[in-house]
């Protein structure tokens, strides 16, 4: 057809209409056919595609020139701003979504968006984070491709503090690689930039992806009344005074004596002043514990251990903050959270206590780990398979040294598949007792009923092999169980009815959820609005602050390998189902 529309008119040279009178006859030539309407039209042209809507022409002409570099921007590669190719990627699309319309400027000047965000960043060491590792442009003054770097600069502060806020400012690998399993789950660079878009206060729209729980929320108010007081003081310490030492007979009294009980975790009335047999063995067992001579009495350098000063204080309140937010993003209402310096267990339901419990909890030398697991099931009359790792390390070079040993402790042994295998049936006289507490995890590690409840009144109980051990299991095992099936009214005799078969029976608690929560709290807020510090058992304090300090050099560290993605949105949901990692009875007592 183009070439039909190029044709010209024939021309009327030698050619007659033979139509019309007078037409030649035949053997002349004959004249060509009327040319058609198309024939006689105007040459036709090709017509040109419809030109993409220019994607700025809404911008104000201030906003278009920043929009234009923003653009050049985002397209380098490698980029100068964004390290990290998934946070490039998220926000090149927010960009693009908003035609390139920039996020903290509006023709060309600061607006409050950019104001309310820099604010918040610059009170970051509010939440235990340091201000200093927030950069903020100045806006004003710059020209339009200053204005964009500014621009993108700001955009990539505020994901990575909302990164550092959820989920920390490091691996928790870093702080200690075999013993923690928990999500630490960034947020998804899109979920922070919409928050500040729709929110209000685009500062106060960061608050979402503070740690949700309120452990965490009290250690806030406390380091900023903490920050309120002169350094150096722990303002609320224990007195100076004379040397304190234990009199069967004639028991000294000394007014320090409540704040030393309950800095110590003893019972005891707030009236009581004296310094007594149980007071002076939980002296003994904080100077053993914290490397000073064990003698029980209460002298100038326990006075100073004991009164840690507001800078160290806040060190410790900074490094609890941190682990909080390796946690799951959704509180469960229903949950059992261990504090393992406090050695301590509660039992919450909707939201409420409802049941606490002393625990033991590991040695220094095999810790117990930190994790958030859902609750499986409880074992009654539980057959303990000693793990491997015990059966070398301790069991076997035991019975070499004393052969029979094993068999007078209960213990049974067999070959399998060439290796030893040692486990104990079902008994009083069992480590794991007459209940096991299920949660099963990748770290074998269990909660079960003990033999020897002497330990309990110990104030350091620190001596399994991981495992945690409670105080009145079969209560435990009532309140969990009448959580999940109230309608079988399980009570801590029913429980104890059970034990005399020897066989092993489980109840189910899957059903609930109730989740279980392994937690290091070496500073909490208790019930009476007053901050407690514990002792760093693990060492897991200072290993938190080296591997905070050492993160503060890197740009943009990563928070796990590449094999290994966390990002996830703020409200990340339970996994659908979980895989059992090992049997039941191979866990360390």
């Amino acid at each position: 057809m183009p070439a039909l529309g190029q044709q010209t008119e024939p021309s009327q040279a030698g050619l007659t209409d033979p139509s019309k009178p007078g037409a030649p006859s035949s053997g002349q030539p004959l004249a060509a056919p009327p040319a058609s309407a198309a024939q006689t039209a105007a040459p036709a042209t090709t017509p040109e595609p419809d030109r993409p809507a220019d994607p700025l022409a809404s911008l104000d002409p201030a906003d278009r020139a920043v929009a234009e570099r923003v653009r050049d921007l985002l397209a380098t590669k490698p980029n100068p701003i964004f390290t990290d190719e998934k946070v490039q990627a998220a926000v090149e699309a927010f960009y693009q979504k908003r035609n390139l319309a920039p996020l903290w400027l509006d023709k060309g000047v600061e607006n409050a968006r950019s104001m309310a965000v820099i604010a918040r960043l610059k009170n970051a060491d509010a939440d235990g984070l340091d201000h200093a590792d927030y950069k903020t442009p100045a806006f004003a003054g710059l020209s339009p491709d200053a204005l964009a770097e500014a621009e993108l600069s700001l955009t990539q502060t505020m994901l990575t503090y909302a990164r550092h806020l959820q989920a920390g400012r490091m691996p928790h690998r870093q702080v200690r690689e075999d013993n923690i399993a928990l999500p630490q789950r960034a947020p998804d660079p899109a979920v922070v930039l919409a928050a500040v878009v729709e929110g209000n206060d685009a500062g106060q729209a960061l608050d979402q992806f503070s740690p949700p729980y309120e452990n965490y929320q009290k250690l806030k108010a406390a380091l900023a009344q903490l920050r309120g007081k002169s350094a150096g003081g722990a303002g609320d310490g224990i007195a100076p005074g004379r040397v304190l030492t234990l009199n069967r007979k004639r028991p000294m009294e000394d007014a320090r004596v409540p704040q030393l009980r309950e800095r110590l975790g003893v019972p005891g009335e707030a009236t009581d002043l004296r310094y007594d047999e149980k007071l002076a063995e939980a002296v003994k067992d904080y100077q053993r514990s914290n490397d000073l001579p064990p003698t029980g009495n209460l002298d100038a350098r326990t006075v100073k251990k004991l009164n840690p000063t507001n800078d160290g204080r806040i060190d410790t309140i900074i490094a609890n903050m941190e682990r909080w937010r390796w946690y799951h993003r959704d509180v469960r209402k229903s949950r059992v959270e261990v504090n393992e310096p406090d050695f301590t267990l509660k039992v919450i339901q909707d939201g409420r206590q409802i049941w606490t419990s002393r625990v033991v909890i590991g040695k220094p030398s095999m810790p117990s780990p930190l994790l958030a697991q859902q609750m499986d099931s409880i074992s009654i009359n539980p057959t303990w398979k000693v793990p491997q790792s015990i059966v070398r390390n301790e069991y076997l070079p035991a019975e070499a040294r004393e052969p029979g040993t094993l068999a007078r402790m209960g213990f049974r042994m067999k070959r399998v598949d060439g290796e030893t295998e040692i486990f104990m049936p079902p008994g009083g006289q069992n480590p794991l007792g007459h209940i096991r507490f299920n949660f099963f995890n990748r770290l074998t590690v269990f909660q079960h009923d003990t033999p020897d409840q002497y330990l309990f009144a110990h104030v350091v109980r620190a001596e399994s092999h991981g495992c945690m051990r409670v105080q009145d299991a079969p209560k435990y095992a009532e309140v969990l169980a009448g959580m999940v099936h109230p309608e079988l009214q399980w009570t801590a005799e029913k429980v104890r009815g059970l034990y005399a078969d020897g066989i092993e029976q489980e109840i189910p608690l899957e059903s609930g959820p109730i989740w279980i929560y392994l937690t290091y709290q070496t500073a909490f807020v208790d019930d009476a609005g007053k901050l407690q510090i514990r002792r760093d058992l693990y060492n897991l304090d200072s290993r938190t602050l080296a591997a905070i300090k050492e993160a503060r050099a890197i740009a943009n560290p990563a928070l796990v390998s590449k094999s290994e993605p966390m990002m996830a949105t703020p409200t990340s949901a339970a996994p659908a189902h979980r895989r059992k990692v090992a049997p039941m009875d191979q866990v360390r007592s």
